[in-house]
């Protein structure tokens, strides 16, 4: 251990049984959508090795893995349910282990969680016909042949991964079969599986002592539990006396503990898995109880993000290992950053839940989870010292900037504001969104490290871009909004107009949602916050419709609680005045029945048109005259004309064409590690 980190409560080790972990930081299974049809493939296998690369001690993998044919894949699971899956994990071991780290799987049957028209078209089963509303299914009471076979199913999939060379594996009770047996709410049964807690925890009992029989007692095994359900499921105390119980009998080496319902969009996005909307490690205090309740080895995540946080949670014997899943998404390199003493530069997690949507990408960092065509750790261009000039300091400018700079090359980012950020700094004027400045301040702070010149209040024209003889030029002028082609647009605002404080908000506000995006709802959000009365009018069947569903979630939520009306499948069809207030005229997309609405204010959020006037301006003297190769660009090779005398020009994010912040830094990232 370096001298330096003696004394770091992280960087001591943890005996776990036969095992000696290096550190207590670790990664905690989830479903990561890289699988090769339910296998964990080279894809799959390269995600986890960067973390272990970045210097952890344990990465688990294979959130909710199945371990029968009726525990279907219905959120990118593996299956461990067939001998196929041993030489994949086998390779997946010698892999991880080569970085002296540790590799646990999660198995599960998720009972009542599944979806009797996914995979094979078998009826879900529970210990009771209780319906789930996240996955609508209503299961089939299991019978003792059912508990017996599945339980069977549990030891085989446990002796797949012992074969397989992994360290140790955990069981899945949060509101997966095991703990459908567990709760109250699910399991209403009457005979010796139900009713009383004693008979309520059978099922798992039998299903650890099943693994231990086909694994042994040097083959670690653990449960993953909530340690606390609302509404009707598992008390805290009752899960404490669960654990116990599970220690007690020798069950258990290792106890990995969440808190909250999984049955649920909104369970999922402010307990469980707890998103920007929520505080930051809201769980941790409570894990006091559990330390006093059992002695076994304590995991936990739920949005512990920073260091030191997680430092604390080890130091005051909250957790013997501090579980930064989301945070290693963000950046696989945290282990290795804090031992160079660059713990400031960790890229940082801040909840956006992007990595729950388009799985397992991190909205700002576009390598995680294409590790087989982009490197996490950038390195030096063979041919350093371009002069590269970036038009533009949003977040694809930024990046541009950014991975430009750590290939070597020269960097000057123009940008027309007064403040970097681009549309961030409008979006992170709604109060539970402010941390997406994390974006942009992440950034600047790496540029500064990295010597890029920025230069504000710089509106670039042609000549100025010129004058500082680029090799290349980067256009990440961004967009404006849409309100082109509305009938009666002169009457409409933006949502920047409000935002950006040009224009002051009315008493009564129609906001038109025309994306399915974030802005219209965040923009109806703040107005409600500042007393307008608002009505938000979305064109589809319900608000912010491209989000994933922990985004949606979340801003329904805020929706309802701040009395905001919402209005679905209206098509905005002309905006006039009508006396000294507007009108707004609609058609029901499904009916085509008409709609006429009245207010002080329309705001119409269709998304952005690009600023592209300066790319035309530069194009004609570009030596690739502006072109971009899409084969090199998803190869992240050289584009055309790099190697010719001259400028290349290139255009990025926004100022190509109105899409998501990920996707506009995803553009840049692959356009400057080839340069």
């Amino acid at each position: 251990m370096d001298s330096r980190h003696s004394n770091d409560p992280l960087f001591q080790p943890l005996e776990l049984g036969h095992l000696t972990l290096k550190n207590r930081i670790m990664s905690t299974s989830h479903a990561s959508g890289t699988d090769d049809q339910g296998m964990p493939g080279e894809r799959y296998q390269r995600y986890h090795e960067e973390k272990a690369k970045g210097g952890l001690a344990l990465t688990m993998f294979g959130g909710s893995s199945n371990v029968a044919p009726d525990s279907p894949s219905v959120f990118d699971q593996l299956r461990v349910d067939s001998d196929a899956v041993i030489p994949y994990l086998q390779q997946f071991s010698e892999r991880i282990h080569s970085h002296d780290t540790a590799l646990m799987c999660q198995i599960t049957h998720l009972g009542r969680r599944g979806d009797a028209t996914a995979d094979n078209w078998l009826p879900t089963i529970a210990p009771s016909v209780v319906r789930e509303t996240l996955h609508r299914s209503i299961p089939r009471e299991m019978d003792e042949h059912d508990i017996k076979r599945v339980v069977r199913s549990f030891g085989a999939a446990a002796r797949r991964c012992y074969e397989g060379g992994l360290d140790g594996l955990e069981t899945h009770a949060g509101a997966h079969l095991i703990g459908q047996f567990f709760s109250p709410d699910t399991n209403r049964r009457s005979d010796k599986y139900g009713g009383s807690l004693q008979n309520r925890m059978r099922f798992a009992l039998m299903v650890h002592e099943e693994i231990r029989k086909q694994v042994g007692d040097n083959f670690l095994l653990g449960i993953r539990m909530s340690l606390e359900e609302d509404r009707g499921g598992l008390s805290h105390d009752e899960a404490l006396q669960i654990a116990q119980t599970l220690q007690q009998e020798g069950a258990i080496d290792f106890l990995n503990c969440v808190f909250g319902r999984m049955d649920t969009e909104i369970a999922l996005a402010e307990n469980n898995m707890p998103g920007m909307k929520q505080p930051l490690a809201p769980f941790l205090e409570r894990m006091r109880t559990v330390r006093q309740a059992v002695t076994l080895p304590i995991f936990h995540a739920a949005r512990i993000v920073d260091i030191a946080t997680a430092r604390y949670a080890v130091r005051d014997g909250l957790l013997d290992m501090v579980a930064m899943t989301r945070a290693h998404i963000a950046d696989p390199q945290i282990v290795n950053k804090i031992q160079r003493g660059e713990e400031h530069r960790i890229r940082p997690c801040f909840g956006a839940s992007h990595c729950m949507h388009k799985k397992p990408s991190c909205i700002h960092n576009v390598a995680t989870g294409r590790e087989l065509e982009l490197p996490q750790v950038i390195s030096a261009s063979p041919v350093p010292g371009r002069k590269v000039v970036v038009v533009g300091a949003g977040p694809a400018g930024l990046e541009a900037a950014r991975v430009a700079a750590e290939r070597g090359h020269k960097v000057t980012i123009l940008e027309a504001a007064s403040k970097p950020g681009g549309q961030i700094l409008m979006a992170a004027r709604t109060e539970w969104r402010h941390d997406l400045m994390a974006v942009i301040d992440w950034r600047l702070a790496e540029l500064e490290h990295l010597g890029v010149k920025l230069k504000l209040n710089c509106y670039a024209e042609s000549e100025d871009v010129l004058a500082l003889q680029p090799d290349t030029v980067i256009i990440a002028t961004g967009g404006l909004p849409n309100l082109h082609g509305i009938s009666g647009e002169q009457h409409c605002i933006s949502s920047w107009d409000i935002l950006g404080g040009d224009i002051q908000p009315a008493e009564k506000i129609i906001v038109f949602d025309g994306t399915g995006r974030h802005e219209a709802a965040s923009c109806a959000q703040y107005l409600a916050a500042r007393g307008a009365t608002v009505t938000l009018a979305s064109i589809d069947d319900r608000p912010t419709a491209e989000l994933g569903y922990a985004e949606r979630a979340s801003h329904r939520k805020q929706l309802y609680k701040q009395g905001i009306t919402m209005l679905q499948d209206l098509m905005l069809l002309e905006v006039k005045s009508s006396g000294n207030r507007i009108s707004a005229r609609f058609r029901n997309d499904l009916t085509d029945e008409p709609l006429e609405l009245i207010a002080d204010q329309i705001i119409v959020e269709r998304g952005t048109v690009p600023v592209d006037e300066l790319f035309y301006e530069l194009k004609s003297n570009a030596v690739n005259s502006g072109d971009l190769d899409l084969e090199a660009l998803l190869e992240a090779e050289p584009q055309p004309g790099n190697d010719q005398q001259g400028y290349t020009l290139y255009r990025v994010g926004d100022a190509v064409s109105s899409r998501s912040m990920h996707a506009a830094i995803l553009d840049s990232y692959r356009l400057a590690i080839a340069l």
